[in-house]
């Protein structure tokens, strides 16, 4: 599969299992449930296909470089974004975020496809 397609793939599935884990923080989620599973799943398939498209040209080490700082800016930009409460959920929303984004980047340089070559 071609490494941008399984980022995106990848993206949607750890996106959701991401928004998933808001439900170990309490009831209080659980109205907001729908918008978090597809707001944590837009953000992680961006994620990976950008890296998907990073992931064939470039070597794994900068390919989790990529993956782990986009997946702390995205989480971030989320993050920064108040509850109903009014309240912030840094470190709840970024460190899955963050490795979101660094698992995406392994498995997608790792098992995605590079198009051959014209000879």
């Amino acid at each position: 599969m071609p490494k941008p397609l399984l980022g995106l793939l990848l993206g949607l599935v750890l996106g959701f299992l991401d928004g998933l884990t808001a439900l170990f923080y309490g009831p209080e989620v659980k109205a907001m449930m729908t918008s978090i599973l597809v707001g944590s799943s837009m953000k992680s398939m961006i994620v990976g296909v950008v890296i998907g498209v990073v992931a064939r040209k470039a070597s794994l080490r900068t390919v989790l470089i990529v993956g782990t700082l986009l997946g702390f800016a995205m989480a971030f930009l989320v993050a920064a974004m108040p509850g109903e409460n009014g309240e912030h959920y840094w470190l709840e929303i970024i460190v899955p975020g963050t490795l979101v984004g660094f698992i995406l980047g392994y498995a997608t340089h790792r098992y995605g496809r590079t198009p051959a070559r014209a000879a």
